[in-house]
């Protein structure tokens, strides 16, 4: 059986990483969503120790991985005193019990774990709402083991469920907590919107992309305000507004939570509100980190969620960022480097074939402000002729 052990204030949860080679995703693929499960894992505050990826046709609907390999898993957990094992896919309660009496030690998925992240990250009312109710959401099928989410006096990474008592875990109780926290969510919606309505004749602008891609470093540096920035996944979860002049012309500019490969459902829809910033923007900036081995694979899941939320067809700028890290190893055999140069000069990057994808983007580092200057003017440029046309007859542009 598992181990009900408190964890020692201050003490760092060593855990392992499990993922399955499938025929729908090859190992490859699968040891690419585990560098960015340990990612994860590092932003809760864990300490990814060793992974394990098996070859299976499709998971094993009783323990995900077969008998051998969670054998092999329980004797690494049991030699190493690990404290927490993550699946890079969601489970369901039964899956997660089993495991749990193999292994004896904490189980975690994915979904559990951006949930975790999540609630840690959350300091306004309205995102606390939206974190409780993917919890509910998260926990309402799960709950004959799940009712220890639900108490403070365990601590770690997972553990941070909305703080109810034991009896709540009756369904009919999480039922009427999702419904009241649903409704709670309408009506700061109903205010948000309002908010928005007054903001009077602005063109929007909104930051978008995969998390930890340095949306928060060009919001400070072209509002030059101070929002919260940090290597870490989901840094930004508050979205934060911010009237910014370029010239004559005013406008807002708003930060966004950023988007990840296999974002629980229940979180897009109860972030759906705070998207909303998304949805009735005029233009997007969709920041891409250049320097990331998947960044292509990055844009694609942001693409796939715009489309969700129906916010797919908005004019849309890209922002190819980081390019101070894009290193000789990122570059494509149709971008050779001048002899000697670390970096592709940027009008290499320029003439690549990003730049003649996109019908509209630039290259910048944020942190280092290369090419901000271009950027700043491209920006203006859009705004600008958005605001011509949206308001014609405003004054800002004479």
């Amino acid at each position: 059986m598992m181990e009900n052990s408190i964890l020692l204030p201050g003490r760092q949860e060593r855990g392992v990483l499990v993922a399955l080679a499938t025929k729908k995703q090859s190992r490859e693929q699968a040891e690419e969503y585990l560098d960015e499960l340990a990612f994860l894992l590092e932003t809760a505050g864990g300490i990814p120790v060793k992974r394990f990826v098996q070859a299976l046709p499709t998971p094993d609907p009783r323990t995900y991985v077969g008998s051998g390999k969670l054998e092999e898993i329980a004797a690494f957990v049991k030699t190493e005193e690990i404290d927490l094992v993550v699946f890079d896919d969601e489970l369901g309660g039964s899956q997660i019990r089993n495991i749990e009496q193999e292994i004896g030690c904490r189980v975690l998925d994915r979904t559990n774990l951006i949930l975790d992240i999540f609630a840690r990250r959350a300091r306004t009312f309205h995102a606390k709402t939206q974190v409780e109710l993917a919890q509910y959401q998260y926990l309402l099928p799960r709950l004959t083991r799940m009712w220890t989410h639900l108490e403070r006096q365990r601590g770690g990474i997972g553990m941070r469920g909305p703080g109810e008592t034991e009896i709540e875990t009756d369904r009919r109780i999480i039922r009427d907590k999702i419904a009241l926290l649903k409704e709670r969510l309408k009506e700061i919606d109903v205010q948000q919107a309002e908010q928005r309505k007054n903001r009077g004749k602005l063109i929007r602008v909104a930051l978008v992309g995969y998390t930890n891609v340095g949306k928060s470093t060009i919001m400070n540096l072209i509002s030059k305000s101070d929002v919260f920035a940090e290597n870490k996944l989901f840094a930004t979860l508050d979205t934060t507004v911010r009237k910014v002049v370029i010239e004559n012309l005013p406008f807002l500019l708003s930060d966004t939570v950023g988007f990840i490969r296999k974002l629980p459902h229940g979180l897009i829809e109860s972030f759906k509100s705070t998207l909303d910033e998304v949805r009735e923007s005029d233009i997007l900036l969709h920041v891409v980190d250049i320097s990331h081995p998947e960044f292509e694979k990055q844009i694609q899941t942001v693409h796939d969620t715009l489309a969700e939320i129906g916010a797919a067809d908005k004019k849309t700028i890209m922002v190819f960022n980081k390019i101070d890290a894009y290193t000789e190893s990122s570059l494509t055999d149709e971008m050779q480097l001048y002899a000697g140069e670390p970096q592709p000069r940027l009008e290499q990057l320029e003439q690549s074939w990003m730049a003649q994808k996109e019908s509209i983007s630039i290259f910048i580092s944020a942190r280092e402000k290369t090419n901000y200057h271009e950027f700043r003017q491209l920006l203006y440029n859009h705004i600008r002729d958005m605001h011509a046309l949206k308001y014609p007859y405003d004054n800002f542009l004479y």
